[in-house]
């Protein structure tokens, strides 16, 4: 069943100075503007942007998703792309320009710290407040009263004036305040990054239950692991627009690597813009099917090469080439250097100068699916490198095509190696 209609939103901010608060200066900048004259209210040094009054710009224009009842949908995007405007729409905050919402239950937000909160009451004063706003009446509140204030963990102030609280002590309480109190649909902005790590663990996990209980949750955040962990799909904001409506893997692999460049697979180098110095230098990166072909796009059962290519401009002893791969967040999901399974010989320690070709072979079933970024690194250890090109090139594992069976089951983690496992029948008791 559908919960959230969202159908062709728009929403429109004018800017500059709309009015100066007197009918008389409103009239001398506006017969000043008339004849391309400067706006004589401005004081000395002060710049005119008077030619932005007035301007139109869209935070949000024709959005449209919809949001099934239990889902957990994420919305992603960089700061300006109208995400905040997007849920104060949704609470009423603010009215659209263009468009409708239907939204079916009770919503419960989290936008800002603080949200819906009286400075001068006490966190429990609040506590029933939020819960009337929300229309929980007085016997539901204090049902749940003492399992919001144990979540919150502020019991001790519990009685004290929200004014004194800590932004931390604000947001533990406000999230405990929206989770607890059964909405149908839960809104929750970039607040937990004022709680600590493991207040914001417990916000996620909470997250969690209340989506497996059927609730509705629409998640905005900058943390793209935990819209990886609690949203199967997320919206991809940009400009105002939706950009992308897919799986969370496709919408953040785009948020985070964008459009760098093509994923071509090869990277050439110029004789004369090569990384290095006098000694060596890098010419060449790509990465290669099974079959020698040049590819960024691999299939898990398949593996694949990366072939490097450098050039010994004079003999040097001691130099070892270096892969380290990425995933979209920027954790290191492995690295390798050339010594690995010949420690006794380095690239080109006992070699003349001249071009050389290293190769590091990736197994197939190793890495998960998703966006991977490498980076190519030459160096003697110890002493100094002579080039490091992160994120050099950027490439995609995908699932098996048209395969079946649990293959094609979710997994959690960068890797996912084919273990071996063996299941026989055994009397529980037996030995």
């Amino acid at each position: 069943m559908t919960v959230i209609s969202v159908e062709n939103l728009s929403k429109s901010y004018r800017l500059g100075q709309i009015g100066t608060g007197r009918l008389v200066d409103d009239l001398k900048v506006w017969w000043a503007k008339a004849r391309g004259k400067p706006n004589p209210l401005l004081k000395i040094g002060q710049k005119d942007h008077g030619n932005r009054d007035g301007e139109t710009i869209w935070a949000l224009k024709d959005v449209s998703f919809e949001v099934k009842q239990g889902e957990v949908l994420g919305i992603i995007g960089r700061n300006g792309a109208g995400k905040s405007t997007l849920l104060k729409i949704l609470t009423g905050v603010t009215a659209p320009t263009s468009g409708q919402i239907k939204a079916k239950g009770r919503v419960a937000s989290l936008l800002e710290v603080g949200t819906g909160f009286h400075p001068e009451l006490t966190g429990r004063e609040n506590i029933y407040l939020n819960g009337a706003i929300l229309g929980m009446k007085k016997t539901e509140i204090a049902r749940k009263f003492n399992e919001i204030v144990a979540f919150s963990e502020v019991e001790q102030f519990i009685d004290t004036p929200v004014k004194r609280y800590s932004s931390g002590m604000y947001v533990r309480l406000a999230f405990a305040v929206a989770a607890h109190l059964d909405p149908e649909i839960l809104l929750v902005d970039e607040v937990l990054t004022v709680g600590d790590a493991a207040f914001q663990k417990k916000c996620l996990g909470k997250m969690g239950d209340v989506a497996r209980g059927g609730r509705t949750v629409l998640f905005v955040s900058h943390n793209m692991a935990a819209v990886k962990r609690l949203c199967p799909s997320t919206v991809l904001l940009q400009q105002g627009q939706v950009l992308i409506n897919s799986c969370t893997d496709i919408a953040v692999g785009r948020y985070l690597f964008g459009e760098r460049r093509p994923l071509d697979g090869s990277c050439l180098f110029e004789p004369e813009a090569a990384p290095g110095n006098g000694q060596v230098r890098l010419r060449a990166v790509r990465l290669l099917r099974t079959d020698g072909t040049v590819s960024a796009r691999f299939r898990m059962d398949e593996g694949f090469c990366v072939e490097i290519e450098a050039e010994v401009l004079e003999r040097v002893t001691d130099f070892h080439l270096y892969v380290r791969v990425t995933a979209q967040d920027g954790t290191i999901v492995f690295g390798s250097g050339d010594w690995d399974g010949r420690p006794e010989r380095t690239f080109a320690s006992s070699e003349d100068p001249g071009p050389y070709c290293a190769k590091c072979y990736v197994p197939p079933h190793l890495l998960n699916t998703g966006s991977y970024s490498l980076s190519v690194s030459g160096a003697i250890p110890l002493r100094y490198d002579m080039f490091n090109e992160e994120g050099l090139l950027d490439f995609e594992i995908n699932e098996l095509g048209g395969a079946g069976g649990s293959v094609s089951l979710n997994r959690l983690g960068f890797v996912r190696p084919l273990l071996r496992w063996d299941v026989d029948r055994r009397g529980i008791l037996r030995t």
